[in-house]
């Protein structure tokens, strides 16, 4: 569905599980074996909980997007001392789009001593120009040529003009423009 210049690309229930599925064989096949699954808030909260439910493995969350850092970072701070104590996380997101949300919470974890190697993290989607690189995913795309706004299943209920909202929100990523007012 296009807008302008904004298209709009609804991601079906059937590609969704797919993605799991090709996300979860990757795990599985790695022996790199996390004790816990974080779900990344908000977009990486379905996909953690259904990542959880397909590898058994227990689910945690963490919510960056609602931007009240001092509740995430609190949580950052402790899981980076579990990973001292050698526990190991694989965080799940829906996309790894500019990068920003990944390098936050991994610069986050090691700044305040927590051990890189681990720390994992899982998209369904990855964009091969983030500045950020996942270990899992499910398919990639090239932002300098794909500007389509992912719609993933969760988000289909949200009314249009909240999805307009978040796709110009970084203007940037889409090669589109702040509109004028």
């Amino acid at each position: 569905m296009t807008n302008g210049s904004l298209t709009f690309n609804y991601i079906s229930y059937e590609r969704f599980l797919q993605d799991i599925e090709a996300v979860a064989a990757q795990v599985e096949a790695d022996d790199w074996r996390p004790d816990f699954i974080v779900g990344i808030g908000r977009g990486g909260l379905v996909p953690g909980t259904f990542m959880s439910h397909r590898t058994g493995i227990a689910l945690l969350s963490v919510d960056h997007s609602s931007k009240v850092y001092g509740f995430a970072d609190a949580l950052l701070i402790h899981l980076a001392a579990l990973t001292r104590a050698g526990e190991r996380y694989l965080f799940v997101d829906d996309i790894n789009d500019s990068g920003k949300t990944i390098s936050y919470l991994r610069d986050t974890i090691v700044a305040n001593g927590g051990v890189s190697e681990n720390i994992r993290f899982a998209v369904l989607v990855n964009n091969v120009g983030s500045c950020e690189r996942v270990d899992y995913a499910s398919r990639t795309i090239d932002r300098s040529t794909d500007r389509d706004w992912f719609v993933f299943p969760w988000e289909a209920v949200a009314p249009r003009h909240t999805l307009e909202k978040d796709a110009q929100a970084d203007p940037g990523r889409l090669g589109l423009h702040h509109p004028e007012t």
